[in-house]
């Protein structure tokens, strides 16, 4: 994550978008440790821990397709955040 700026802090979880739309998906790092990935793709949102492919902790089906309707990114971003920051520290 060296020198990538986040769009978001989230409980101390600094969300990278790596993606926009189609799908809008954000790398999800505590300091320099990825410990998410966050993927919105065909109205089916989820947060995987600690990477893409790992453990799934969060699911949803918003109204955005590919890309979060402007009222619900921050719910949902919330959500999966939590979720992933739950998953990390009952693993420590």
């Amino acid at each position: 994550m060296v020198g990538v700026m986040s769009n978001y802090n989230i409980f101390g979880i600094d969300l990278v978008q790596t993606c926009g739309a189609c799908p809008e998906q954000y790398d999800c790092y505590i300091g320099p440790v990825q410990v998410g990935y966050l993927r919105l793709r065909h109205g089916y949102f989820y947060a995987d821990y600690p990477d893409c492919g790992g453990k799934t902790v969060y699911e949803a089906c918003p109204k955005g397709d590919g890309i979060f309707e402007k009222d619900e990114r921050e719910y949902y971003l919330t959500k999966a955040c939590e979720a992933i920051w739950q998953e990390h520290f009952r693993e420590e």
